[in-house]
């Protein structure tokens, strides 16, 4: 079976505070580790008040501390908006504390619009930083040198696995440059899913952290009895993605009476946006979600999977993740 992680953003609903956010994120973890999910990713995001990840350092260890030996990371650290001295020692701390757990992902998105970006105070002059950034960052997890002027203390010699993110060529052809893993966000952003998977493939250059290509690929599960309980259910993550592309994004709403009354919270434009948008979802019953995850698998090959599951109420999120492993490994 191929491995399965959970992405996780810390949704906050309707209804509720962030401290219930983070109980429900320990609890997700402690149950996907339970059920032999192989990595717990969380996601920074800023001034967004439906998701709670901001600080995701920090949850990292939350997470971590409340289980055992699921592996931990950032899905992922937006580079843009810190100083990878600062991102090598929070990581080499974490990394001394849960040794063998933590995985470290790298985006050149800055996770936010424009106001917040200006308040996190980094001004990025543009993508051409990002590659020279995440050089700098790994050096840091070397051996120190004789002679070296700066050292992440901790980090120097800790063992951080590093993953390239991306949604675009970019990322692909930097991952496959220095010889990292790749995780493409095909949960939200499917549009260069193929042409990326061939760059990243072709073009990559084995290093000392990895011999052959490996790619992690993020898709949508909403997993229930049945096929019309589980579109409603992703009803939530349709109305949180149109109200995003509306300028206005909040709390993440409960799901609607149906999945066809979608129809009235948005107009046709819009639905043809989400769609594409959330292409890569399996939305069913187990025996629907493991047909449309088989044909994905087959079609794009990847080394892992990494789910997310935006659904308003926890008690069906949980329940959401265990029928998707079930349905999966059988």
């Amino acid at each position: 079976m191929i491995p399965l992680s959970v992405l996780d953003l810390a949704p906050v609903g309707e209804g509720r505070d962030v401290a219930q956010a983070f109980a429900h994120m320990r609890d997700l973890a402690r149950h996907a580790e339970q059920l032999g999910y192989r990595r717990y990713w969380l996601a920074e995001h800023h001034n967004m008040p439906g998701i709670a990840s901001a600080a995701t350092a920090v949850l990292i260890g939350y997470v971590a501390g409340a289980t055992s030996t699921i592996r931990v990371g950032a899905g992922g650290v937006m580079l843009p908006n810190h100083a990878p001295l600062q991102v090598a020692e929070q990581f080499g701390t974490l990394a001394t504390l849960y040794p063998g757990r933590i995985d470290l992902g790298l985006g050149r998105a800055p996770g936010t619009d424009a106001p917040a970006t200006r308040a996190l105070r980094r001004y990025y002059a543009g993508a051409d930083e990002f590659p020279a950034d995440v050089i700098e960052l790994l050096s840091y997890f070397e051996p120190v040198q004789p002679g070296q002027a700066v050292q992440a203390v901790p980090g120097s010699g800790v063992e951080v696995e590093p993953w390239i993110l991306g949604s675009s060529l970019f990322g692909a052809q930097l991952a496959a440059k220095l010889g990292l893993r790749y995780a493409f966000a095909s949960h939200f952003a499917p549009a260069a899913l193929e042409d990326a998977l061939r760059v990243y493939r072709a073009r990559f250059e084995p290093s000392a952290r990895l011999a052959s290509p490996h790619v992690m690929l993020a898709i949508n599960i909403v997993c229930a009895d049945t096929d019309d309980e589980a579109r409603r259910l992703f009803t939530t993550q349709q109305q949180a993605f149109v109200n995003l592309r509306r300028g206005r994004p909040g709390l993440v709403p409960p799901p609607l009476a149906s999945a066809d009354d979608l129809a009235t919270f948005c107009n046709p434009m819009e639905k043809a946006g989400i769609d594409q948008a959330l292409s890569c979802s399996a939305v069913g019953s187990p025996s629907t979600v493991k047909a449309w995850v088989d044909a994905f698998v087959e079609r794009h090959q990847p080394d892992e999977l990494i789910v997310t599951a935006n659904i308003f109420d926890p008690d069906a999120r949980l329940r959401s993740y265990a029928l998707a492993m079930e349905a999966l490994r059988g």
